[in-house]
């Protein structure tokens, strides 16, 4: 296969390109550098089954030649990221699926929408489902990444319904691993690097509200099944374990060692309370559930972490 990955540099999307690579398969990567970096996929330079094409996809583009796949990975995806590029967020998240959606018509392509658990809000239905329809302000600051994503799908479903483009819909949790940014302000990276570099570790609240941990690996393979599979409903792919962040920052203490300490600010408007997939349907469809735990996947993020930023 010939597939596209907008967003192809970023912290997932370059995983992704790696996951196809090794299958033999051929990708273009499209990315403007927005949020992703060269770095992530300065590995793959000079290989003749890669190519790299940057590109804002809020403005039309084409690609050349036969493509099978449209995988749309490209937005903003931490709270950092899209408060400080609300309006970047919105127009990726509907310019930029819709001309994604375009060039997959035009190319009889497979369509591939990267949404997020985001679309659920702050839950009132625990874990969430996919059947869940969400708990979201459409007018508060956070809503900038929620409602591009649910509009996304929205337009995504819009696509099959009226134009016969065959889709995938993809819901991510909390995911983690190497290739994230250390200032990309989100809590694994938050904590990580913050405790090598002996900072406090900053929890939001009382630090007794939940996420749900994802190793990159076990998300991407969820992502591919998901991408080969039949299954044209949005799908959750997440890990069903829950930690609060005061756990979560006991689990990088002890990974680091140390003795460091946690310094508490005010909740973030609209932080939710709770996240925690619903993956019944992945596990029977896709045959997939996370296989790395919590405990395994920090110490390799943690040895990432290092190389980059340093610290004990």
């Amino acid at each position: 296969m010939r597939v596209v990955i907008t967003g192809g540099a970023g912290f997932l999307g370059s995983h992704l390109t790696d996951r196809f690579l090794a299958d033999g398969h051929r990708v273009v990567g499209v990315d403007n550098f927005i949020t992703g970096s060269a770095d992530n996929v300065a590995h793959l330079a000079g290989r003749a089954d890669y190519e790299f094409i940057e590109q804002d996809v809020s403005i039309p583009f084409d690609v050349d030649g036969d493509v099978d796949g449209v995988l749309h990975f490209a937005s903003p995806a931490s709270p950092i990221d899209y408060l400080e590029l609300p309006i970047e967020t919105l127009k990726v998240g509907s310019y930029g699926t819709h001309n994604s959606l375009e060039l997959a018509r035009a190319k009889g392509a497979r369509f591939f929408l990267a949404s997020t658990s985001e679309v659920y809000g702050d839950p009132e239905v625990h874990p969430q489902p996919e059947t869940y329809w969400g708990h979201v302000n459409s007018v508060g600051p956070r809503s900038v990444y929620d409602e591009a994503k649910r509009y996304a799908e929205a337009v995504t479903m819009a696509y099959r319904r009226t134009c016969g483009v065959d889709t995938r819909i993809v819901r991510i949790f909390n995911t983690y691993g190497p290739r994230m940014r250390p200032n990309d302000g989100r809590v694994v990276s938050n904590f990580i690097v913050q405790a090598l570099r002996g900072e406090p570790m900053t929890v939001y609240g009382n630090g007794l509200q939940t996420r749900s941990f994802c190793y990159v690996s076990d998300l991407i393979e969820g992502i591919y099944r998901l991408f080969h599979s039949d299954r044209d409903e949005p799908t959750n792919i997440g890990n069903p374990v829950e930690f609060t962040m005061l756990e979560l920052a006991e689990a990088v203490i002890k990974v680091i060692g140390g003795n460091a300490s946690v310094e508490y600010r005010p909740l973030p408007i609209d932080d939710p309370r709770q996240r925690q997939p619903d993956i019944t349907i992945a596990r029977a469809t896709l045959g997939w559930e996370p296989l790395v735990p919590l405990a395994e996947g920090l110490v390799r993020t943690t040895d990432y972490f290092r190389g980059v930023v340093g610290g004990r």
